[in-house]
């Protein structure tokens, strides 16, 4: 038990920490960076609100998959009724999250990694047919691509705690 809250916790963590790391950077702007509107601007371009909208329900989905799991091995006696519940409440979070704050979160970002002359190249790209193309097939192709590495990121992650294991002995009941 205490085997599988170590690997539940560290999956977790690795989760968090990869959201999080953007919010924890300090930005300068460099003289040569776009403008808020430029990063708008190429936001649209690449329909990232959207993207992110759908990144944001995939997530809440599997969340809601591994969560409902949990529950139940917890409390074999839950009802339907509070999975539905749980399942409404999950929904309200995906309807009301705040994407348009967190792309205004990302605009310094990008204000600090691209110069305005890069910006408008990406623009450019993303507003081409091959540009339209690349983020229309992203989803598909990312989806793909973590469906191919899950099962090595799955084995270097169990064989961490394998590791972790053997190092502080079998877990204690």
């Amino acid at each position: 038990m205490r085997f599988m809250k170590l690997k539940s916790l560290l999956s977790a963590s690795l989760l968090a920490f990869s959201m999080c790391a953007a919010a924890q950077t300090t930005v300068s702007v460099a003289p040569d960076a776009p403008s808020k509107e430029d990063v708008k601007k190429l936001f649209d371009v690449m329909a990232s609100r959207d993207q992110m909208a759908q990144m944001m329900q995939q997530l809440f989905t599997q969340m809601r998959s591994l969560n409902r799991e949990e529950l139940k091995k917890r409390h074999p006696d839950v009802s339907q009724g509070d999975l539905a519940r749980m399942d409404r409440e999950s929904e309200d979070i995906i309807k009301n999250f705040p994407l348009d704050a967190m792309l205004n979160d990302m605009i310094p970002i990008y204000q600090r990694h691209f110069t305005k002359a890069e910006i408008d190249a990406l623009i450019a790209f993303y507003s081409s047919p091959p540009g339209q193309k690349f983020l229309h097939e992203m989803p598909a192709v990312t989806s793909e691509t973590m469906r191919a590495v899950y099962p090595r990121i799955q084995a270097e992650v169990d064989a961490a705690l394998k590791r972790a294991e053997d190092k502080t002995g079998p877990p204690q009941k």
